[in-house]
């Protein structure tokens, strides 16, 4: 491995995203209307980052 480059550990801020979103989108379709709507677009944006943030490398620059 070259010295430039460290391994970090996952840490747990995507899988607190997930967690975040789908509670919101369960919140949202419970609620209903546009509210509800916008309360579901809040929690899919939330799974999206989510699970960008898990696909991101490990590798970080020193």
């Amino acid at each position: 491995m070259n010295a430039m480059f460290i391994r970090k550990r996952a840490s747990t801020t995507s899988k607190v995203l997930i967690g975040l979103g789908r509670f919101s989108k369960r919140l949202g379709k419970t609620v209903g209307g546009k509210i509800g709507a916008g309360i579901v677009g809040f929690g899919l944006a939330h799974i999206l980052l989510g699970s960008l943030a898990k696909l991101r490398s490990g590798m970080r620059f020193r």
